[in-house]
């Protein structure tokens, strides 16, 4: 069974290999007259329907005509089934109405599995019942849980605000199971993961995409972040796959000067063509600001970080971003389905085009850029302006080089922890770091909850691991298996331990207890003390305060 972890018990259905385009958040309407050139389309739905040697379903067949002519488009026009499209709707409302929880499924004999609370949404409706992130959701209802999937879960706990559910709970520490009955209410799902300060002067953002609640949540961060004695900023944009373009310039605007261009889209149709400018009184215009990007990073998070940038008001850190340049515009079928179809493209203050070539086809298009991937990781920043044509080379308002041919290149390159040693890489990899630290913090749960609830600061940098902790999980991933050696290279006998190996390790057992007790921000602050992109961020600030002492460039 597929180990996926659903927020707040949504369905966060991504498309196109997890990538969404800059979407416009009105829908268009359809012509109603079929020209005649489509009427072989329909012949031929209707003479498979009528010939073909098993009988086949109209709907099945409309939907492989209809993702069949999409498919030859581009790699970002989809199809949208009727189920999907509400997910994706909820998704990029931010809210739904539900009972407020993150949940993951645990293995279970016989594919029994168990419903994992990961956490529970502040002031939500399961905190206001009494469930704790941790519990285990055994019935529903007083019908088992047990064994269910991710759609039977959500049938069941999902539901019309002011309805209940009564949902019966295991909670690791307590022999007797608790019944709590949780009122559904307006659920909103947050997109930003964290904001919080990483030192005196620093604050730190992470948006995980942009849907319509992302600019109210960040200008909040912001106010919050200034009130905390913030004089520069990490906005971190990794993993983020994009999502309304109108956010992303909302965001960027905060940034910029009036005027300044943010980003063009460009089409053969006069009224999607047209440029984004900054207005006035951006709330962070003249401190110093990095952005942190990967290469999940797409779409909306690509025009961020583009605008910043070109106008050299930030220095972006990290590896070169997806490359998903299109504008998709949302067509509503008449079953409830829908068509997401390009409608434009965008280009960065300077003229780059953000969009991968796609000419060879979708699965060309893909294959490209992993083999991308793979050969900028080892590469300099040097050495890839060196390998770029002039024509894909363009200057910033400063004249510093950046480069075009899809994607943003950093300016600081920091390439996948190629040295992960192969203990924490195998059981990373292989789930057996995440089941160990289940069962881990779910022995020391209450405990935790009583010293450290409460006091989240003071968990991120007070708590230590107890040293027991890691000869454990090297004992469970023996017993798993992995024979991985966990000692130091040089180590002749090899029955020493690394210390950063251990050190590492307790880490992330650290973030796996930090988000049981206080959410994903914990796990969010926990692993950045150790990630090379954040800790480059902190080196570079140099060059970021250069940039910021003479913008705007004139």
């Amino acid at each position: 069974m597929q180990r996926t972890v659903l927020l707040g018990l949504a369905s966060l259905v991504l498309l196109s290999g997890g990538i969404l385009g800059g979407i416009w958040l009105s829908q268009a309407k359809i012509a109603r007259q079929t020209p005649d050139e489509y009427r072989l389309v329909e012949e031929a739905v209707q003479a498979a329907e009528t010939a073909y040697v098993d009988s086949v379903s109209r709907d099945r067949l409309s939907e492989y005509a209809i993702e069949g002519f999409l498919g030859s488009l581009d790699p970002h026009s989809v199809y949208i089934d009727a189920d999907r499209m509400q997910a994706v709707r909820e998704q990029f409302n931010a809210s739904f109405e539900g009972i407020g929880v993150t949940y993951e499924l645990i293995d279970g004999p016989a594919e029994r599995d168990t419903i994992g609370v990961l956490s529970v949404l502040p002031e939500g409706p399961s905190e206001e019942a009494g469930v704790w992130a941790g519990d285990r959701i055994v019935a529903i209802d007083g019908a088992s849980a047990v064994g269910l999937n991710h759609e039977e879960i959500q049938d069941r706990l999902k539901g019309p605000e002011g309805s209940t559910v009564k949902v019966t709970l295991r909670r690791p520490g307590r022999g007797e199971p608790v019944q709590v009955l949780i009122t559904r209410d307006d659920v909103p799902i947050a997109t930003l993961d964290a904001a919080y300060m990483l030192d005196g002067m620093t604050g730190y953002i992470k948006i995980n995409r942009f849907a319509q609640t992302t600019y109210r949540e960040f200008s909040n961060a912001l106010r919050i972040l200034d009130d905390r004695g913030m004089n520069r900023l990490v906005l971190d944009l990794r993993g983020n796959a994009g999502g309304y373009m109108q956010m992303a310039e909302r965001v960027a605007d905060e940034f910029l000067k009036e005027g300044q261009v943010i980003v063009s889209a460009r089409s053969r149709h006069q009224e999607y063509t047209q440029t984004a400018r900054a207005s006035g009184g951006g709330a962070f215009e003249d401190r110093p600001l990095t952005v942190l990007v990967d290469e999940h990073s797409a779409s909306a998070s690509e025009i961020v970080a583009g605008a910043l940038q070109d106008h050299d008001r930030a220095l972006i850190i990290g590896r070169r971003t997806f490359g998903k340049g299109l504008v998709q515009r949302e067509f509503q079928l008449s079953d409830g389905s829908g068509l997401r179809v390009t409608i434009a493209r965008f280009y960065t203050p300077t003229g780059r085009l953000i969009q991968t070539d796609y000419a060879d086809g979708r699965r060309d298009y893909y294959a490209q850029k992993a083999r991308r991937l793979d050969r900028d990781t080892v590469r300099t920043r040097q050495a890839l302006v060196a390998s770029t044509p002039d024509s894909l080379q363009y200057r910033t308002d400063a004249g510093r080089i950046v480069l075009g041919g899809g994607g943003i290149v950093p300016d600081h390159i920091v390439p996948p922890d190629t040295a992960l040693h192969p203990f924490i890489g195998d059981v990373m990899r292989l789930g057996v770091l995440r089941d160990f630290a289940r069962a881990w913090v779910d022995e020391r749960s209450i405990e935790l909850r009583d010293e450290w609830k409460g006091d989240p600061d003071g968990f991120a940098s007070s708590y230590r691991v107890p040293g027991t902790a890691f000869p454990a999980l090297v004992q469970f991933a023996r017993s798993r298996g992995i024979q991985a050696s966990v000692a130091s290279a040089g180590d002749a006998d090899g029955d020493g331990v690394n210390p950063a190996v251990e050190r590492y390790a307790e880490s992330l057992l650290k973030s796996y207890a930090g988000r049981r007790l206080f959410g994903t921000e914990m796990w969010v602050r926990v692993r950045n003390q150790l990630d090379p992109v954040v800790e480059e961020a902190r080196r570079s600030w140099g060059d970021a305060e250069l940039l910021a002492a003479r913008y705007p460039v004139r």
